[in-house]
């Protein structure tokens, strides 16, 4: 009777580990990298070292474990990193070959700059008709589609 009661205690456990999980999953969160930093393919420094990450890399949320936090990049490639380099500040990355920032959130407002692939900047908003508010690291602000952009 205690050996059943114990199973059920552990599988009610899990079943509401696996629940609050998938919550967490449906919910994307991301962080960015507040440091140069290394990502490891396991939560220990002795781990397996995998990529240095640049300041300001935009990064999912997967799962956090004690002082380490699972990843993923861009790529969707999945990582371990330090919860100590990380910041809530958001940022996103171009993932086309060149995105258009513009005045306001419509195709035909004026071109404020361009920004090519792989260049990070600060995610100020997101509205819901698909276009992101950004800051580049020079100051300048404007809107990108959301489709140009990872890391809202």
């Amino acid at each position: 009777m205690k050996l059943n009661r114990a199973i059920l205690f552990c599988l009610s456990a899990l079943f509401l580990s696996a629940l609050f999980l998938g919550a967490e999953a449906q919910a994307a969160e991301f962080c960015s990298v507040a440091e140069i930093a290394i990502l490891y393919d396991a939560p220990s420094s002795k781990a397996k070292k995998l990529f240095i990450a640049p300041i300001n890399l935009p990064l999912e949320k997967i799962v956090s474990l004690g002082n380490w936090t699972k990843v993923r990049d861009v790529s969707g490639k999945l990582f371990w990193i330090e919860n100590r380099v990380l910041t809530p500040q958001k940022m996103v990355v171009v993932i086309r070959p060149v995105a258009s920032i513009r005045e306001a959130a419509d195709e035909s407002s004026k071109v404020v700059f361009r920004a090519t692939q792989r260049v990070a900047m600060e995610w100020l908003e997101t509205d819901a008709a698909g276009w992101v508010k950004v800051r580049h690291q020079d100051g300048a602000t404007g809107y990108v589609k959301s489709t140009e952009v990872w890391g809202e």
